[in-house]
């Protein structure tokens, strides 16, 4: 009598599986388009006719229609549930990519905002579903594994775009395809999404959900672990998107004479670690049932690498080794995700996914133009050399060692924490 049911439950998993697998793929996609002008920066200078450091500012926006986005797309979630508004982020993204192939400085501009905007929906979307539809024991896994997709993205970004720009892939064609490629997942989202159960309208209509969206976000602001969250998911992120994605690349080519194609690998190798340290640190932190002491023990491996990265002999290490080790290190700025939706409300679920985004992301849309200033100063706008890099990117050391102070004043929301504090005293 029980054999229909359990295939019910069986088939609702396996659908659920194959929208969290497509939205991830997603994710993937649009950390692609994050992270690919890294590898075509030259060719994207003389297009718009700017600078290095003011194609830097139009690259920036996607940080900033990332961020406060954020809290729409995290909103959206609890509101209207993922089949609603995942597939509209995924179309958004698709023409930010179209935009940005005209070449037309105007219409790059709003596309790379677009392209932020709509992204934002791949990973609040994706851990939605990973963290309503699966068992809380396998949270910080599953999001691990989501970001996992989307620093595959990013790698391939570098490892796969930078060789075929360099082989003479016009680099508008390439933006062109990969607007086409958004649409195409917006239509895939739309089929593989399941429909929201049924809930009475709120009363009052949409002025009322209005006012219950902004209820759940200023609950969640004014939770005091929900901004540590984002605090230290900022700090740790940092170095990735705005060190790495964005002056990787020239860091390797003007600090230590790297040539390109060996510039590109290697500046890729630190997205490619991520790919191995987000799934990797997850699971350990649900193993191990606690959270802190990963976010720690990650963190001071990060801050070690940065240290060699700016400060130590080039060939100290393997080739790759170190931008590989940074990566997976750096890969525990995930688990602030999990510890945010532990802190919080269920039902403030999605939300908490978008406050920590917009904290998280707001880092890195603020910061990168400012530090893209202080480099243009230190070097007094000329050539770059390695102590122009050291003296502008030193901040990042002080910034990740005070994410390691942070996370001390975090409250542990892991599942061995929470058993030790629902057990009786023996005392």
């Amino acid at each position: 009598m029980n054999e229909v049911p359990d295939q019910k439950g069986r088939g609702a998993l396996r659908a659920v599986t194959i929208a969290w697998l497509i939205t991830s793929i997603y994710y993937f996609y649009q950390y692609v388009l994050r992270s690919a002008p890294a590898v075509m920066m030259p060719q994207l200078t003389e297009a718009f006719g700017v600078t290095a450091v003011g194609l830097t500012s139009l690259l920036g926006l996607f940080y900033f229609g990332y961020a406060p986005f954020s809290l729409v797309a995290g909103v959206a979630m609890d509101q209207l549930g993922p089949r609603r508004a995942v597939p509209m982020g995924a179309a958004v993204i698709g023409v930010g990519a179209l935009l940005f192939a005209t070449g037309d400085p105007t219409l790059a501009s709003i596309g790379r905002f677009l392209q932020g905007a709509g992204g934002v929906f791949a990973l609040i979307g994706a851990a939605y579903l990973a963290t309503t539809n699966f068992p809380a024991s396998m949270a910080a896994t599953l999001i691990g594994v989501t970001q996992m997709f989307g620093m595959a993205g990013g790698s391939a970004g570098q490892f796969l775009v930078g060789p075929a720009i360099g082989g003479g892939l016009p680099w508008n064609q390439f933006w062109l395809f990969m607007g086409v490629a958004g649409i195409v997942i917006a239509g895939l989202l739309l089929v593989s999404l399941p429909r929201p159960p049924p809930r009475a309208p709120a009363k009052g209509g949409t002025t009322a959900a209005l006012r219950e969206a902004v209820v759940a976000i200023g609950v969640v602001f004014r939770n005091p672990q929900s901004i540590l969250c984002g605090l230290i998911a900022g700090l740790i992120f940092i170095p990735t998107t705005i060190f790495d994605m964005l002056w990787g690349v020239r860091f390797l080519q003007e600090a230590h004479d790297m040539p390109y194609g060996l510039a590109v690998m290697r500046s890729a190798s630190v997205p490619f670690g991520w790919i191995i340290g987000c799934p990797l640190f997850g699971m350990v932190s649900d193993r191990l049932g606690r959270r802190k002491p990963v976010i720690i023990f990650g963190a001071s491996g990060l801050l070690l690498c940065l240290l060699l990265i700016l400060y130590g002999p080039p060939d100290l290490l393997p080739p790759y080794s170190l931008g590989l080790v940074a990566g997976i290190a750096s890969g525990v700025a995930m688990l602030p995700y999990t510890v945010i939706k532990e802190a919080n409300r269920p039902e403030h679920s999605g939300t908490a996914t978008g406050v920590v985004n917009f904290i998280n992301f707001s880092f890195s849309a603020l910061l990168g133009p400012v530090f893209s200033g202080l480099l243009t100063r230190v070097s007094a706008g000329g050539e770059r050399e390695l102590v122009h890099y050291q003296a502008a990117f030193q901040p990042l050391i002080y910034g990740v060692a005070l994410a390691i102070l942070l996370t001390l004043c975090l409250r542990e929301t892991g599942r061995a924490a929470q058993t030790a504090q629902a057990s009786p005293s023996t005392r």
